[in-house]
């Protein structure tokens, strides 16, 4: 495996410890800036194959991803902030960021996203923003598990000003249902889109999916938790072995608990779900 070359910004040192820590690795060569004037002179000089930009102190997370790109549009480029704030994380998404997360930075969530950016190719047109304002959020994801798990992170953030609980149920629910609008609507193919819409009213989080697929009906996917027969409650594990499978086939019995409604539309290509907050 050739070297992999991370710069790591930000002006607090107990942070810049954190994710040098949390991102080092064997074959990683991890380099630390402190201000943003010397992380651009490092991203106008070197070849990164990451940024991880952030700072409180003019170390500005998104004027540094603007830059990155216009120097290396190739470099995926995770955003990191003082504190939430849906209108600059969905801001990110639109400039092409990566990823974005708001401290206390999670280690865990971080290094997983920082691994996949480093393994990703082609990534740059994978989340097609048509609206991205905290209350009306329109996206076309391609159907890459990966442009999914981007696309329920930023998501996370543009609605951290959510109660926490309702946030973390709306998260997993929609995480659930658009993995499964990618992986069996549409079959995994990047040529292809699954539509996002999310609406926040005063009272509820509505979210919408629209797959490529054909459709399928709740009482004939045997690959699936919720179609199972009541005497054989785990068949669905059973099948998505044979079948060669991931394990899971939970997403709608999960999605569905979470959520205050989920509607299929008759096709079975596209659902609606609602989280009520007040």
């Amino acid at each position: 495996m050739s070297s992999r070359n991370v710069l790591v910004v930000d002006d607090d040192p107990a942070v810049l410890e954190l994710l040098t820590s949390v991102l080092r690795q064997k074959g990683r060569h991890i380099v630390g800036a402190y201000d943003s004037r010397t992380a651009l002179e490092e991203i106008g000089r070197s070849g990164y194959d990451l940024v991880v930009a952030g700072g409180r102190n003019g170390a500005d997370g998104l004027e540094l991803l603007r830059r990155a790109r216009q120097a290396h549009p190739e470099t995926p480029v995770i955003v990191t902030a003082e504190q939430s704030d849906p209108e600059r994380a969905l801001r990110a998404m639109r400039d092409r960021a990566y990823s974005y997360f708001h401290k206390p930075l999670p280690p865990g969530s971080i290094a997983h996203m920082a691994d996949q950016a480093l393994e990703a190719s082609g990534w740059q047109n994978d989340i097609e923003v048509f609206s991205a304002r905290p209350e009306w959020i329109t996206l076309a994801v391609r159907c890459k598990l990966d442009a999914g798990e981007r696309v329920v992170q930023f998501v996370r953030e543009a609605a951290a000003d959510v109660p926490p609980t309702a946030r973390e149920d709306i998260a997993t629910a929609f995480r659930e249902l658009l993995m499964n609008a990618i992986e069996h609507g549409g079959r995994s193919d990047p040529g292809a889109n699954v539509r996002v819409s999310l609406v926040r009213t005063r009272k509820a989080f509505v979210g919408q999916l629209q797959d490529p697929g054909s459709g399928f009906s709740l009482e004939t996917i045997p690959h699936a938790a919720v179609g199972n027969p009541a005497d054989s409650p785990i068949r669905h594990v059973e099948i998505r072995a044979e079948q060669g499978q991931r394990p899971g086939g939970f997403g709608i019995l999960m999605a569905r608990s979470l959520m205050d409604e989920l509607i299929y539309n008759e096709l079975g290509n596209e659902v609606l779900f609602i989280k009520y907050l007040a």
